[in-house]
């Protein structure tokens, strides 16, 4: 019986984390598959549209910085708490609002709070899973993917049925005040005895690590197309003849798809010695689908999404390959938010060059020469992540 509270306070944790994972994308997914319903209300020009799908990336680089700054104030639990909170308000608020000044200011507010726990969830895992690292981060991993197609395969059959694109974005505030309710009562007993436990004090700088780059750029390269896929792959089929609802599916399918391969991933990686093969099989996938994309999209569209689907399981790889890559808790958090805070910085060039080529060109060809040449440079920061070793090795 002794073991019992820590194994309750485990399961919960767990549960907590899985609320959380649940909500780190929807509100961007569902922008995705409702922008041009968005542009229209709000009179957005494609530049403007293109800034609103890059506003992810740039709100986790910033906050995603400053999140080890947090943590040494206040404990992982408050700032879940805030987070998710601060998601809350600002889904409701962009929902309701006409300005689309406003809708950006409250979108930011928004991914405010997904950035802080993007970057909490790694060290959630090492601090209270240590010896189930790969299982758990695979886990929280499907949970996040799963939030994802539910929100793009459900944003516009809500916004139908209510009649406005305000309730396919407004509908998952709720989640995320669920997500609210298991790390209230931690956030309540926290103090500062519980904040020492957690500040990364080792003086790890990975800023100053060939490791820590190389992370940031495959995590960058992997989340720019990410970000492009989840902004813009809608509206490419809407272009190649698609119904709305079948493209908000289409893009369900890429990250419903995800959804074992965010499983399984975490595994394999943690059993290989090397992951260069999976570095390899997963930009093959990905070159595969933007070909694809490029020259038949209408005609071969299921298999170009089945084919997005496994090369977006480099999200997975590099969100696991950071725990491996760590030994303690105080490496994680570090190596998580440089990684992370860097990598938005590149990804954020993602959403907004892709709308920029095509408001340019008027087609998609340009866009996804893009995406290939990142998808080049991901491949070779893979290949420097892929050896074994530990960021705190390279001080």
């Amino acid at each position: 019986m002794a073991g019992t509270p820590r194994a309750t306070g485990g399961l919960l944790v767990l549960a907590g984390m899985l609320l959380v994972a649940l909500n780190l994308r929807a509100a961007v997914t569902s922008l995705g598959a409702l922008l041009d319903e968005v542009r229209v209300g709000l009179a957005l020009s494609g530049m403007m549209a293109g800034f609103v799908t890059t506003l992810p990336t740039i709100a986790f680089a910033g906050l995603g910085a400053a999140t080890p700054w947090l943590v040494r104030r206040l404990s992982p639990a408050r700032l879940l708490v805030l987070g998710m909170l601060a998601l809350t308000i600002g889904q409701v608020l962009r929902a309701v609002t006409g300005s689309a000044v406003v809708f950006l200011l409250t979108s930011a507010l928004a991914l405010a709070g997904i950035a802080v726990a993007n970057i909490l969830l790694p060290m959630l895992v090492k601090q209270h899973f240590p010896h189930r690292t790969g299982l758990v981060t695979g886990a929280y991993t499907m949970a996040l993917t799963v939030g994802t197609t539910v929100a793009a395969a459900s944003a516009v059959p809500v916004a139908h049925a209510f009649g406005s694109w305000r309730a396919g974005l407004g509908v998952w505030a709720g989640l995320a005040a669920v997500a609210v309710l298991p790390w209230l009562p931690a956030a309540l007993r926290a103090r500062a005895a519980g904040r020492r436990a957690v500040a990364p004090r080792s003086g790890i700088r990975p800023a100053r690590t060939r490791l820590g780059w190389a992370m940031a750029v495959y995590f960058g390269a992997q989340s720019l197309s990410g970000y492009a896929i989840m902004g813009w792959l809608a509206q490419l089929f809407r272009d190649s003849g698609f119904r709305p609802q079948d493209a908000g599916l289409l893009l369900a399918g890429v990250t419903a798809l995800g959804v074992p391969i965010a499983l399984l991933m975490p595994t394999l990686a943690g059993r290989l010695g090397s992951l260069r093969p999976l570095v390899f099989a997963l930009t093959t996938a990905s070159t595969l689908a933007y070909l694809g994309l490029a020259f038949a999209p209408r005609g071969g569209a299921v298999l170009w999404v089945v084919l997005l689907a496994l090369g977006q399981g480099a999200f997975p790889l590099i969100l696991t390959t950071i725990g491996l890559r760590a030994r303690t808790a105080d490496g994680t958090v570090a190596l998580s938010a440089f990684a992370q805070s860097t990598g938005y910085v590149i990804a954020a060039l993602g959403p907004l060059v892709v709308g920029i080529l095509y408001e340019a060109t008027g087609g998609w060809t340009a866009p996804i020469g893009f995406l290939l040449v990142a998808l080049a440079v991901q491949t070779g920061a893979g290949m420097v992540i892929a050896r074994p070793r530990y960021i705190e090795d390279e001080r």
